[in-house]
């Protein structure tokens, strides 16, 4: 068996580029057909950047969205190894005006995973509505933005995704933003200024277009990126991964690199009939059907002789295929936004550890932040946080990062690999609020109440509790405020099913039991009045993946609030505030990020 080094001549791809950064004009883009047709891809020129056609399209981005225009497009971008290659993406823009200074700025927004197979595409899911990713485009679009959404390579017609391919990706995610501005009536400035971000795949899409900026598209005026859940170190990730509950992921890579790298991971000699079987169903599958199909699996399953991870990684063209795609090796010429998740179960922190380190020792601008919670949910929690820290950067204003703060390295709390896949929530903020029916007022608890949970998805079970400290509300009874001393007490855990299905919808069914007891009132200490049976507050809520972001699982629902007993007012209390029809609002709200 002959294994040859991969041909990895990145010196060589910015001459791919030479004439659309050198500012030749372009050939008018043609207007592309409406059927799959558009996905055809013709014999690339090398003109990287070129639009070659496009098409009106209609998105679906959900009630929340704001007016805006889109397109599909086609462009002309490069392969890590130098050869033209042809990409398909999507282009948004809002109906609004900009309302910051000069043109108005776009995002190159680079997806992370989505599955292997063609119906995965970002572009054919955003008109679908079934985009996982589709909050944190909106959430781009409100502020302004021009939204680029590169498909990556391998989603035309008769290709195979070259996923995980970090210099490929990072082609795509630049070609786009120039194709972007050939794009007719879009309005969209060759010289405006431009940001990337990414998350997971799309982190180390974003990591390597920064570093590959400067010598593939130093005429795109860029300001800023964002990467956060960056894969940076492939050997210690794919270790991680391995036989956990992610190694659908390290799957997908092997495939992927095995597209870009034939002779670097000659795929087709190293796997055995187990493993190309799987090869072919993965090639047909969307990133969530993948997860839980291949769930634990190790490598050495699907491997000729049972090869493992490590010896695989022993064959000289397969170690330098894998290394090559390590982030860290060339500074990034703009400010960076790093950040990941304390309790990542699919990329490890100490590995995103290291790649902030070497940034910062290149003399780069880079602000790491730490989020508390795993993979899934710290893309969409840090979501506020990037893209505010973007715009400021569009704002023009400085920032100093982070290389030269002192904290404590953080330190992994991801649950262990191998078993169930395990959402946990630690201690997240819950903001709540009971109407009372009777007296049609609303009691907020306070500040400091808190919602924890495990959401076991393999068993697609819900098991938490919450804490609510005893507070004091403002209520009136006939005309006159009173202060009412409240104790909220949860009788057993929060149970209940919690399922993440196969398209990134999450769905919730649970129940909290609590008693209340009335501790005071205007601020005179009573025997308390504790209602007979617990309340129970149904937790329902069925909606994208994204809610686990900061603050939009919220839980809404009405209760029946039983008879007080136990002191002189209880029936006063009954009579007040028992009985059907009292509504209540949970929202959980993920804690803060950590600077490091």
């Amino acid at each position: 068996m002959k294994h040859t080094l991969p041909h990895l001549s990145l010196m060589l791809v910015p001459l791919a580029a030479a004439l659309v950064a050198t500012g030749a004009a372009h050939a008018a883009p043609a207007v592309g057909p409406g059927d799959m047709s558009f996905y055809d891809a013709p014999a690339p020129t090398a003109r990287a950047g070129e639009l070659l056609s496009y098409r009106p399209t209609t998105l679906n981005l959900g009630r929340n969205a704001p007016g805006h225009g889109a397109w599909n497009v086609k462009y002309e971008s490069t392969n890590s190894k130098g050869a033209p290659n042809i990409v398909t993406g999507t282009v948004i823009v809002p109906t609004a005006p900009w309302s910051g200074s000069g043109t108005r700025p776009v995002l190159s927004y680079a997806v992370g995973t989505h599955g292997l197979a063609q119906r995965c595409a970002p572009s054919l899911q955003l008109s679908k509505g079934t985009d996982y990713e589709t909050a944190n485009i909106v959430a781009a679009l409100k502020a302004g933005y021009a939204v680029l959404v590169t498909d990556y390579y391998g989603y035309t017609n008769n290709a195979t995704p070259t996923y995980l391919a970090g210099a490929s990706q990072a082609h795509a995610v630049l070609d786009i933003i120039r194709a972007a501005s050939q794009l007719p009536t879009a309005g969209i400035a060759a010289n405006t200024k431009a940001v990337i971000w990414g998350f997971s795949q799309g982190g180390q899409s974003a990591a390597w277009a920064g570093q590959r900026k400067a010598a593939y598209a130093p005429e795109i005026n860029l300001v800023g990126v964002a990467a956060g859940g960056v894969p940076a170190d492939f050997s210690r990730t794919a270790a991680y991964l391995d036989g956990s509950f992610g190694s659908s992921f390290l799957l997908a890579g092997v495939v992927g690199l095995s597209e870009e790298y034939p002779e670097g991971i000659p795929i087709n000699e190293l796997a055995n009939d187990l493993g190309k079987a799987t090869i072919a169903r993965g090639k047909d599958e969307c990133v969530f059907e993948a997860l839980f199909d291949l769930m634990n699996k190790r490598l050495s399953e699907f491997t000729v002789g049972n090869q493992t991870l490590q010896q695989l990684e022993q064959i000289p063209s397969v170690s330098a295929t894998l290394k090559a795609q390590n982030l860290g090796a060339d500074k990034i010429p703009v400010p960076l936004y790093q950040y990941h998740g304390k309790a990542d179960e699919f990329i490890p922190i100490d590995q995103a550890v290291a790649l902030k380190k070497k940034y910062c020792s290149k003399w780069a601008n880079v602000t790491f932040d730490v989020y508390p919670s795993e993979h899934i949910a710290t893309q969409f929690q840090a979501a506020p946080y990037a893209l505010s820290w973007l715009t400021d950067r569009v704002a023009g204003k400085s920032t100093s990062g982070s290389c030269l703060t002192l904290a404590a390295e953080p330190k992994s709390t991801a649950n262990p690999p191998g078993g169930n896949f395990v959402v946990s929530l630690d201690a997240w903020k819950l903001v709540a609020t009971v109407g009372l029916k009777t007296l049609a007022q609303t009691v907020t608890l306070p500040e400091k109440s808190t919602f924890t949970a495990d959401t076991d998805i393999t068993a697609k079970t819900l098991k938490g509790n919450l804490s609510v400290p005893d507070f004091t509300a403002p209520i009136k009874i006939a005309g006159i405020g009173a202060g009412v001393g409240m104790r909220i007490t949860p009788v057993g855990d929060t149970t209940g099913t919690a399922e993440l299905d196969t398209a990134g919808t999450l769905k919730v069914r649970g129940m909290a039991k609590a008693d209340i007891t009335i501790t005071s009132l205007a601020g005179i200490p009573i025997a308390p009045c504790k209602t007979v049976t617990p309340v129970e507050f149904p937790l329902n809520f069925e909606g994208p993946v994204s809610a686990l972001g900061g603050g939009s699982l919220t839980f809404n629902g009405t209760t029946r609030f039983p008879q007080f007993k136990g002191c002189s007012v209880s029936a006063i209390l009954s009579s007040l505030v028992s009985g059907d029809g009292q509504t209540f609002s949970f929202t959980v709200v993920p804690p803060a990020p950590t600077r490091y």
